[in-house]
């Protein structure tokens, strides 16, 4: 053989060989299926991550066709994965799944890598076919799997990553995440053992009515209350600090408030305004439905008064105790509990069995120095299924006042489907659910219209919530129907998504607060909430400050969603700072809008009585934010300024706006929550 030809055939080996090193030191494509990685860092609205199944732990099952592999989830959902640029691309099949037939889901699902939208479904309904995703993700160091409301709200937003996978480039695995600190810390500094009077410093009430106020004080007990000025008509039990009574003429009092322990002594000034309005402040209590849902009782009522008092949140001016749905009979339940004549003879709603006594209950919670609230709708069912007031409202107002209800929250809920009135008279032919009909003006207005002029007619004060989410801009004509509060937006759940979108919609409704008209985002979620299916709140440390920060700079009312049996330190914690609290409960009743963006840093300031300015500086980002801060005109805060931090209860600067700059550092998805009052000089 030539020696030429020899070369040829070393090079050539040479070069096979040197291939097979490049080969062998290149990884290897790989597959990484999506319910392989750690699915319990997504948030969700309702229920725990499915694993190769449903939220309802059932087969994923889209448009009839059955999926043996995938992600079961509940919008709004968030699941992020770290890729550090080792993934190729991602696949999957989306749709609405089938075990929600019978109702009306919309959702939308989208893939974001390093913050840059990637792909979008669209809105997506149950029925629709499963539609294919399929990304390029060369280069990407995180994507986020999201499910969004398709727009009707969230009810029954069960959605499906079917057979969803990652090609890789030598990556078996990878890390799922939540970027926000899980872990809880504390802000609020106990009160002292001296007493101290927080609440409302104004108190509305109708000529008439039955008076009841509650004085909220901390401190050490025994504790002996007093009121100074106090009118004619009405009485202190001076052990309690329970004032009750009724003036019979309008007119503005202005009475002292006393408290009294072995510590010390306080006093606080308080405006009794007898006139046509009440709710003068946002109503602050609780609602059954975030952690009982369809599970309520009288007995449960009962327990979360008595745990009210206990905790002593009575002492912060937490008033309500309110009673969400399925304390009626309902249309169809196998529970035999529910099972009942929806109304007697007469036409008066009759209770389930689990309630019973009704003006029992309603005595047992006054005795207690507090109020009770109650749930319709003005279909002839709730959104559960339950008797609604359709057909009975008259009936249904004069019972509650006879009962001795302060507070009625009142649903749209079915009320879509018999806008037209009602087919074949036959209220089992109408849907539980429905939104017909809420966007257009007229038809939204009447059944508020006509149940308002009823509870007007009683001869007890009844606050009106509408619940209607925020259909035909509500907050324009809700006043005129004798509302005190109305839904803003759609329901609320806990997770950082539902909370933020909701944050950010209120400023269009800002300019229709005052006192005795308020904004309503919807409940709290913060403690152990679960409707029906206890957790402890999605919402990280961080996002729960933010939360509450937020629900009081909006004077929203204030609302407690959890179990109160099973309060922690964190919780009460939150629910418990009197300086915050005073934010959401100032008289002037104006809302907070956002006055600046900086990046994803949102500036929202709220006018105070005493002319001072709440702040907060809300990081809706997922970076901490840290600056000096020099914009104060912008905020419309000039001159020497007093800075407190009102989370800590503490001054933390005085500073001069035109020369000098206000450090500032706030977490990802946290909050700084500060008061800025003029000093002069």
């Amino acid at each position: 053989m030539k020696k030429s030809v020899l070369r040829r055939l070393n090079v050539l080996a040479g070069l096979v060989i040197i291939s097979a090193m490049i080969c062998a030191q290149q990884p290897a494509a790989q597959t990484v299926w999506l319910d392989q990685l750690d699915l319990s860092a997504a948030t969700q609205g309702y229920g725990v991550p499915g694993k190769n199944q449903t939220i309802d732990r059932k087969p994923i099952t889209i448009a009839g066709k059955t999926f043996q592999r995938g992600f079961g989830t509940h919008a709004v959902s968030s699941l992020s994965v770290l890729l550090d640029g080792k993934a190729s691309s991602f696949s999957a099949f989306v749709g609405v799944d089938d075990e929600v037939t019978g109702h009306d889901p919309a959702v939308a699902f989208e893939l974001y890598g390093d913050g840059k939208k990637l792909w979008s479904s669209g809105i997506m309904r149950l029925g629709d076919a499963a539609k294919a995703c399929n990304v390029v993700l060369t280069g990407v160091k995180k994507l986020e799997l999201v499910v969004t409301d398709g727009g009707n709200g969230n009810y029954y937003d069960h959605a499906d990553w079917a057979d969803a996978k990652f090609e890789t480039t030598g990556a078996t695995s990878f890390t799922t995440y939540n970027p926000i600190a899980s872990t809880p810390y504390i802000l609020t500094p106990k009160a002292p053992s001296s007493p101290r009077i927080n609440g409302a410093a104004v108190f509305g009430v109708r000529p008439g009515s039955p008076f009841q106020f509650r004085i909220a004080a901390t401190g050490d007990r025994p504790m002996s209350f007093s009121v100074s000025g106090l009118p004619n008509g009405l009485k202190l039990d001076s052990k309690t600090g329970i004032i009750t009574g009724s003036l019979s003429k309008k007119g503005t009092y202005f009475v002292t408030l006393g408290a009294k322990n072995a510590k010390g002594k306080a006093d606080k000034k308080l405006k009794i305004v007898c006139g046509d309005k009440i709710a003068l402040t946002p109503p602050m209590g609780w609602n059954s439905w975030n952690c009982f849902a369809g599970e309520v009782s009288a007995d449960k009522v009962k327990r979360a008064t008595e745990a009210m008092v206990k905790s002593g949140l009575v002492n912060h001016g937490w008033t309500y105790i309110n009673i969400d749905d399925f304390w009626q009979n309902h249309r169809d339940s196998k529970d035999s509990s529910l099972r009942g004549k929806l109304r007697d003879e007469a036409g008066h709603i009759v209770p389930n069995t689990r309630f019973g006594d009704m003006k029992g209950l309603a005595d047992y919670v006054h005795n207690a120095g507090l109020k009770i609230g109650i749930y319709s709708s003005p279909g002839p069912w709730t959104c559960g299924g339950c008797a609604g007031s359709y057909g009975y409202e008259k009936q249904d107002a004069e019972k509650y006042a006879e009962w001795g209800f302060d507070y009625l929250k009142y649903d749209w809920c079915s009320y879509g489907g018999v806008i037209n009135g009602m087919t074949d008279n036959d209220p089992y032919k109408v849907s539980s659910l429905s939104y017909k009909g809420g966007n257009e003006l007229n038809t939204a207005v009447k059944p508020f219209k006509l149940m308002g002029e009823y509870l007007k007619q009683q001869p007890r004060d009844i606050v009106f919530s509408l619940c209607q989410y925020g259909m035909s801009d509500v907050w324009k004509w809700g006043d005129s129907v004798d509302g005190s509060c109305w839904r803003t937006t759609n329901d609320i759940t806990d997770t950082w998504t539902s909370v933020k979108n909701i944050a950010l919609e209120q400023d269009k409704a800002a300019a229709w607060a005052k006192p005795g008209n308020w904004n309503d985002p919807d409940m709290l979620v913060v403690g152990t909430v679960g409707w029906g299916n206890p957790h402890p709140s999605k919402l990280k440390p961080d996002e729960q400050y933010l939360h509450i920060s937020l629900w009081s700079l909006f004077s929203a009312p204030l609302l407690i969603g959890c179990d109160m049996e099973q309060l922690d330190e964190f919780t009460l914690n939150l629910l418990t700072n009197d300086e915050v609290i005073a934010v959401d409960q100032d008289p002037l009743g104006k809302q907070a809008t956002c006055k600046q963006t900086i990046g994803d840093l949102r500036i929202y300031v709220k006018e105070m009585e005493d002319g001072s300015r709440a702040v907060g500086f809300c990081n809706f980002g997922l970076e901490p934010v840290k600056f000096d801060y020099k914009d104060f005109p912008k905020l419309g805060i000039n001159g020497n300024q007093q800075v407190r931090d009102l989370w800590r209860q503490k001054n933390i600067a005085q500073i001069n706006t035109a020369s000098k700059a206000l450090p500032i550092s706030v977490p990802a998805h946290g909050v700084l929550l500060y008061k800025f009052s003029a000093v002069n000089k």
